[in-house]
């Protein structure tokens, strides 16, 4: 199984701090139409669908699905067609994640009209093209890694340690959740694989 890193994400998230909305990872067209897919972690889902509404005024449709791996094992799928013919948008981004074998992520599509009508047939493949196109691309960039299991991890650090702290955590792969800055340390709560976070979970920061 594939999935997007985090700590790409918990990068672009500092970067964008402003809300902006993200750049697509991919795109299609079709008599005028154009398919934006954006790759997105399932944990960012609502506000990324959120901050893609209120930037892209134009946009007709915002068609989505993800697949999330819950805790009993099982895998949670959702899929929305956002107003276009029922079963022909949706369901495409998410048979592509599953193509795929994605997992705790999936694509939003946004849709720009071109005046032009284009069928079951064509939305279909419209609106897969776009999926895969923003999957290829998320590849070729090295953004795609293989799932591992996430666990949760709280680390105390003193002011003098957190900047050493954040290199060791980036090393690893490992993103922060939240940071608590309090009188005489910072709480870091962190997220990933479980042999990554033993490595962390051994060393002192507290000074």
């Amino acid at each position: 199984m594939l999935t997007l890193n985090p700590a790409y994400i918990s990068a672009q998230s500092q970067e964008n701090s402003s809300k902006v909305a993200p750049s697509p990872n991919g795109s299609f067209e079709a008599k005028g139409s154009r398919f934006l897919g954006f790759l997105v972690l399932v944990r960012e889902f609502e506000s990324v669908l959120k901050t893609l509404r209120a930037t892209h005024l134009k946009a007709v449709h915002f068609v989505y699905a993800y697949r999330e791996l819950l805790p009993n094992g099982q895998i949670l799928e959702r899929s929305s067609d956002d107003g276009e013919p029922k079963g022909s948008s949706g369901i495409s981004v998410l048979n592509v994640l599953r193509g795929w074998e994605m997992i705790d992520c999936g694509v939003i599509v946004v849709r720009y009209f071109g005046g032009t009508l284009l069928g079951i047939g064509g939305l279909v493949r419209a609106y897969t093209n776009a999926t895969k196109n923003s999957l290829i691309a998320a590849q070729n960039d090295h953004l795609l890694i293989t799932y591992e299991p996430q666990e949760m991890l709280t680390i105390h650090s003193s002011y003098a340690n957190l900047r050493a702290l954040h290199y060791k955590l980036k090393l690893l792969n490992i993103i922060i959740d939240k940071e608590e800055f309090l009188g005489d340390e910072v709480i870091v709560h962190i997220r990933g694989a479980k042999d990554k976070l033993e490595k962390i979970s051994g060393l002192t920061f507290r000074g």
